[in-house]
């Protein structure tokens, strides 16, 4: 009988996974512009750079069945949200409260700050 052998997987050693270039961050409010929940707004709860998602308040809710961990606890259907492509999301104007793209301007002492390009007015980051 020949003996299992495993083969190695071909990944290249020593790079660094690519993470996507994001116009989004946690807090940010949005509106979805296609899919299913397609004109939902909410607020970012969970930004992830690396499989370029996101996750937004109220979209694409999915059902999970949670398991009961202790005999005292109940098992239980929960609501969460998933996250979807960030593509398909826009930030929203803090004017108007319509969806924008994004520009970026550095500032004198360095700091990149966002720019609603529908009205100029700049995007501040809620942390």
């Amino acid at each position: 009988m020949k003996p299992l052998v495993y083969k190695k997987s071909r990944r290249v050693r020593g790079t660094k996974p690519v993470r996507h270039k994001m116009h989004l961050a946690k807090g940010d409010t949005v509106r979805v512009i296609s899919g299913d929940d397609r004109g939902k707004e909410g607020r970012i709860l969970q930004v992830n750079a690396k499989t370029f998602r996101v996750t937004v308040e109220g979209v694409n809710l999915i059902k999970k069945h949670q398991k009961a961990r202790t005999p005292e606890q109940q098992s239980e259907i929960v609501t969460k949200a998933a996250p979807i492509a960030a593509s398909k999301v826009m930030l929203l104007d803090p004017k108007s409260g319509r969806p924008t793209r994004v520009r970026r301007r550095r500032d004198k002492d360095g700091t990149v700050e966002r720019i609603a390009a529908r009205s100029g007015q700049p995007i501040p980051r809620t942390r």
